[in-house]
């Protein structure tokens, strides 16, 4: 079944309203005939609604509501990204497998050791493709919300705003190896409802000063193990670690 999202305001007690680029790839590329059942997902709360095509206007797909889905697809804690910038288009990957792992946000940061750098102009454009590829990845997974990637934060806005999180992490590649124990009793102790934080270095990883700075404001320093891993290895594994824990 396919899988498009709305805001609030384009679903009422009988009716669901699909506008924007969604009409054209209903009408022109899926084919899609009045009558065929689709799911529209309220982008804001998740809601999914069940619908059947009705009538094709200029500009807009009318759908008759046939039921309400209960949600059970996101996980019970919100889970934030904090991806040091990487080379390349490896964000893209990122991104896409962040949003099947059920992140919550996604937001780039700038640390010292990111070669990356975007300026105004190269941001917005970025955050746009950005942005398109999380809905992408949200539409494949069935996801009931559109992960936001943000805008750019340094180290400092970034531990600012996660000051009222319950659960703030940061792997590190000089942590004790020899505390995988440790860390496993950090995700089994992962509560229903939490604010979950992780921050990953860029390839350079994090500079010792970052780490402390994100330590004073009570982030955890985990191990992922004993092997160095990629930037773009690194988000997964401990998106996979929370989401097995919280879903189990």
């Amino acid at each position: 079944m396919y899988q498009f999202f709305i805001r609030s305001c384009q679903a009422t007690a009988h009716e669901v309203t699909i506008m924007g680029d969604d009409v054209n790839h209903i009408k022109n590329v899926l084919r899609m005939r009045q009558g065929d059942v689709i799911a529209a997902i309220d982008q804001e709360s998740g809601t999914e609604y069940r619908c059947e095509i009705d009538t094709f206007e200029e500009g807009e797909v009318k759908c008759r509501l046939l039921f309400v889905k209960e949600n059970g697809i996101e996980l019970p804690s919100r889970v934030y990204l904090f991806q040091g910038l990487p080379k390349n288009d490896k964000m893209e990957l990122i991104i896409q497998k962040a949003v099947e792992l059920g992140v919550y946000k996604i937001i780039p940061l700038a640390s010292k050791r990111a070669v990356v750098k975007l300026d105004a102009k190269k941001e917005a454009g970025k955050l746009a493709r950005w942005n398109a590829i999380s809905e992408a990845a949200a539409k494949q997974s069935k996801r009931r919300i559109v992960p936001e990637v943000t805008g750019v934060m340094t180290i400092r806005e970034a531990v600012d705003f996660c000051e009222d999180f319950e659960v703030k992490l940061i792997p590190y590649e000089l942590a004790d190896q020899e505390a995988m124990a440790d860390t496993k009793q950090i995700i089994d102790h992962l509560q229903p409802g939490q604010s979950i934080a992780i921050f990953i270095g860029p390839e350079g990883g994090f500079e010792e000063s970052e780490v402390e700075q994100a330590a004073a404001a009570g982030f955890q320093p985990i191990t992922l193990g004993r092997r160095i891993l990629r930037t773009e290895t690194a988000g997964f594994t401990v998106l996979a670690w929370i989401m097995y824990h919280l879903e189990r």
